[in-house]
């Protein structure tokens, strides 16, 4: 069951890139992404208010966000942190390079998990995976030549190295999110609501700084509905993946994997929607990549 609702999270997650990569076009990246975040902290907000009030009815439709102590808020906390940077430097890079370039990149993610779940939680991959991972990672090297196609030198362009960044910050928070759901035994909308809260409040203090003082940056901001949508889907992603942590039999490495499904609605539908470069030659490593999830599920 626990894959089944890990392909679920990846379609929501394809839908939510095509909605960033839209939200991002000529904005600050930084009240894009609290707008995301803080649409999503009013769409958990309902049921924040229901479990003070009609505690058995969220029990009963599995959607109480519990009373949890102090330590755990901090554990949260970190997770805020290390996401909140991982977004701006994911934000940042999809404002500067194509979304058929900075998602594949991104799918690199699983490898990281792959090495942290060997070492943290011992899981132990067999011989099929191991292909597909290293699949994977050769496609996404293949992309980098593509890449430099489109006038995207991978040694030189800051935006590649803001993406590798956020990639690996991404699949920490991933491994961290197994600790979460399973050592600590936080329910997805417990974790999803007070994440949402601390998150809000770290992009707040960055907006006092960087943004709010300045009133060109203000006036130069465009609201869009993607905005909403973005901070919408992630809620269902995350609701999700997060429901596939709860089996103990579920394997964070291979979650991470089935989440690069994705490309599948980023790069092809996308590259369609953008009108982005090259997106025949990007198929073929998108089916590298594809092709190196395919071998980790049937492993």
């Amino acid at each position: 069951m626990w894959m089944y609702l890990g392909l679920l999270a990846a379609l929501f997650l394809g839908l939510h890139n095509l909605c960033k990569k839209h939200a991002v076009q000529g904005n600050e990246v930084f009240p894009v992404l609290f707008g995301t975040i803080f649409s999503g902290f009013l769409l958990l907000l309902p049921l924040y208010f229901g479990s003070l009030f009609y505690k058995d009815s969220l029990l009963e439709m599995h959607l109480y966000i519990a009373d949890i102590p102090w330590q755990t808020h901090g554990f949260i906390a970190i997770k805020s942190a290390i996401m909140a940077s991982s977004w701006i430097l994911a934000y940042q890079a999809l404002k500067h390079l194509p979304i058929t370039i900075v998602t594949p990149i991104r799918s690199a993610g699983p490898f990281f998990t792959f090495l942290g779940a060997i070492i943290i939680y011992q899981e132990r991959p067999n011989f099929l995976q191991w292909i597909g991972f290293f699949l994977i990672i050769c496609s996404v090297i293949l992309y980098s030549r593509i890449g430099k196609k489109e006038g995207i030198i991978f040694k030189k362009n800051k935006w590649i190295f803001a993406i590798i960044g956020a990639t690996f910050l991404g699949a920490s928070s991933g491994l961290y999110d197994k600790f979460l759901i399973q050592e600590l035994t936080l329910t997805p909308q417990t974790l999803q609501f007070w994440f949402c809260w601390y998150t809000v409040l770290i992009l707040l203090v960055i907006l006092a700084i960087t943004w709010f003082p300045y009133k060109v940056k203000r006036q130069a901001f465009t609201f869009r509905w993607t905005i909403i949508a973005v901070g919408v889907l992630l809620v269902a992603a995350d609701y999700f993946y997060f429901k596939a942590l709860q089996d103990p039999e579920a394997l964070i490495m291979l979650l991470s994997a089935i989440k690069r499904s994705q490309l599948i609605i980023a790069v092809v539908i996308g590259g369609l929607v953008f009108k982005e470069q090259n997106k025949r030659k990007k198929l073929m490593p998108l089916t590298g990549i594809l092709f190196g999830v395919f071998l980790i599920l049937y492993s």
